[in-house]
């Protein structure tokens, strides 16, 4: 995912990059609001006003980091990118192998998303307020997934492929998984989904029989 956006200070009015920690601390504070509150009301229903109340600033502190309540979702959706992206990385970094990484990868997503709901109101939102912050959640994801597939390969971990192809299906994966059972139906244990997507990726869907008969 891309940094955020900001808009350059012009002579000290309209929103601006903060130049004091505290200023960071504030427009974090905004955009963690905007999560809560697009998240519970909507991003239609939602107002400034709801995000300022629900971030305990005034309104004209919205705008001294803002211009408007869709600039505040398009960095929401960025900064809600690079946690989870921050998060996977965490989580996977132990991993001997890109098959093992998937593994432990998917795992750490379904964990994140059970405990940050938000995350997918918030992404359903934007794919109709502007579809252009919806697609650039998943592209930026998929042009890191990409590379990390390809050195993969590289090292001889997977085979080689369509590695474009190949990182839309893993996130299709992953995307349906979760809200089938991080959001929607909660009753599968987590290690059950992973031995079953990690037997998919080892071993295909065809039987001994079938490939033999290739």
């Amino acid at each position: 995912m891309t940094d955020a956006v900001s808009i350059p200070a012009v002579a000290g009015s309209g929103p601006g990059v903060p130049k004091t920690a505290r200023g960071e601390r504030t427009r974090a504070r905004i955009l963690k609001a905007a999560e809560e509150t697009f998240g519970s009301l909507g991003y239609h229903r939602a107002g400034i006003a709801d995000i300022t109340r629900a971030a305990g600033v005034a309104s004209g502190t919205f705008y001294t980091y803002f211009v408007s309540k869709e600039q505040t979702l398009r960095e929401l959706v960025q900064e809600m990118g690079r946690r989870l992206r921050a998060h996977l990385e965490r989580e996977t970094a132990d991993a001997q192998d890109r098959l093992e990484s998937e593994e432990m990868g998917l795992r750490a997503f379904l964990q994140y998303l059970r405990d940050n709901p938000a995350l997918y109101r918030v992404l359903q939102e934007a794919q109709f307020v502007d579809e252009s912050i919806y697609r650039s959640y998943y592209e930026s994801f998929g042009e890191r997934y990409i590379r990390m597939l390809a050195g993969a390969s590289d090292r001889g971990e997977i085979r080689p492929g369509n590695d474009e192809v190949r990182v839309w299906a893993l996130m299709g994966i992953s995307n349906f998984l979760g809200l089938r059972y991080a959001l929607w139906e909660k009753e599968m244990h987590f290690d059950e989904i992973v031995a079953t997507v990690s037997d998919l990726l080892r071993n295909g869907l065809a039987s001994a029989g079938a490939r033999e008969k290739r």
